[in-house]
């Protein structure tokens, strides 16, 4: 039986028993990291169902946020948005230069809200997405255990395979894999590689501080000699330019869409700064108002809202949000209490017996490529909540 009584075309939520030893099933596939502190973060007791129809507008929608995204690099960058975006002032001429250049990036992830009804951008995670191996491989060998006659929304295996091809000639082998230690990071990386190297392009991995300044070669060197032609990170450019070595990323940039001798090649590009930063999301609704897939979203305060969330502009994993719900409200803590911030109305987020469903919406190569559900007992969902399959 459904766990709530619905309307067609309205996405339920079932409960089912989880596979016996599930926990050694989902870690021969790589997920590892299937347990938190004692309780699943992989979760298949439960599946949430969606119908094709349904399918088809996620994927509608999620095309059309994307160009809207790319309309808004144009509108940020040709009106000079980027210091309201709290962007560095020194990053500024890598941002415009490799945004038009149009050097390789690779991938991201949409958070929507859906209630069966209405679909919003919640935010756009493009610079360092993760449960991303949850998503392509995990609840994919699910479906095909426990419903092998339905479908998923899930492509995403293939359409990485296909990218990673397609960047043969535009990256200098091995491509270097680099993340800060985290495990869920890891996780990110090593399965990145696996389909990298299922495209024929080798790797290499190391951690962030494993990466190096050469001031003899001028380049960015990996365990101390090796340099960095093609570097892969997972880990946020906000971040980056502001370690000591963080400014020769600038200098040191490989323009265009090719490596360049002692220059590196960073993947995803400084240019997705523009996207990463939840400004974004202001500046969609200064552009285009009152669109169906968009909340209304202020930088200067909550204006005439009274049902909103306070998300900080390069906050991270859920931290630091307050939700205001009229006399209600509800916050977490976090490393990025002292903003700056954006206001967003509060979305349709679907809730079913207790639970706070976030559609996860995949793009590869700019095209969308599968959905990802993660669910939570309050209304913020942080990186450590439960991971939940869905089929259709």
């Amino acid at each position: 039986m459904p766990a709530v009584e619905v309307r067609e075309n309205n996405v339920r939520r079932y409960p089912i028993n989880p596979r016996p030893g599930w926990e050694k099933i989902v870690s021969s596939q790589g997920l590892n990291y299937h347990s938190v502190e004692g309780r699943p973060y992989w979760d298949e007791s439960a599946y949430w169902e969606f119908t094709s129809s349904e399918v088809d507008r996620l994927e509608a929608a999620t095309a059309e946020l994307q160009k809207m995204c790319l309309a808004a690099g144009d509108y940020i960058l040709r009106r000079n948005h980027l210091a309201a975006m709290h962007i560095s002032e020194a990053a500024i001429p890598a941002i415009r230069g490799t945004w038009k250049d149009e050097p390789p990036a690779l991938y991201g992830r949409m958070d929507l809200a859906y209630d069966g009804y209405a679909i919003k951008l919640l935010e756009y995670n493009a610079d360092t997405p993760t449960s991303l191996i949850e998503a392509a491989v995990i609840q994919w060998y699910w479906l095909q255990d426990r419903f092998p006659t339905r479908d998923q929304w899930n492509s995403l295996h293939e359409r990485l395979v296909a990218k990673w091809r397609d960047l043969v000639l535009y990256v200098q082998q091995p491509v270097h894999f680099a993340h800060d230690g985290d495990e869920e990071d890891l996780l990110t990386i090593s399965y990145l590689r696996d389909t990298a190297r299922e495209a024929g392009i080798d790797s290499v991995a190391l951690l962030m501080h494993e990466i190096g300044w050469d001031n003899d070669r001028h380049c960015f060197v990996g365990h101390g000699t090796t340099p960095l032609a093609t570097l892969f990170k997972l880990y946020p450019w906000e971040t980056l330019l502001a370690e000591p070595f963080g400014m020769n990323a600038l200098v040191n940039m490989a323009s265009g869409n090719k490596p360049q001798k002692g220059r590196t090649q960073w993947i995803e590009p400084i240019w997705k700064m523009l996207w990463s930063n939840k400004a974004l999301l202001a500046i969609l609704w200064e552009m285009y108002p009152d669109h169906e897939f968009l909340l209304p979203a202020y930088l200067d305060g909550p204006r005439d809202m009274t049902r909103y969330v306070r998300k900080p502009i390069l906050g991270r994993e859920g931290a630091n949000i307050s939700v205001v719900n009229g006399s209600h409200g509800f916050e977490t803590d976090g490393r990025f209490a002292d903003g700056p911030w954006v206001y967003q109305g509060l979305a349709p987020v679907r809730y079913v017996d207790g639970n706070y469903a976030v559609l996860g919406s995949w793009l590869i190569d700019g095209e969308p490529a599968g959905l990802g559900m993660r669910e939570s007992h309050d209304p913020v969902i942080r990186n450590t909540d439960r991971f939940v399959p869905h089929l259709f």
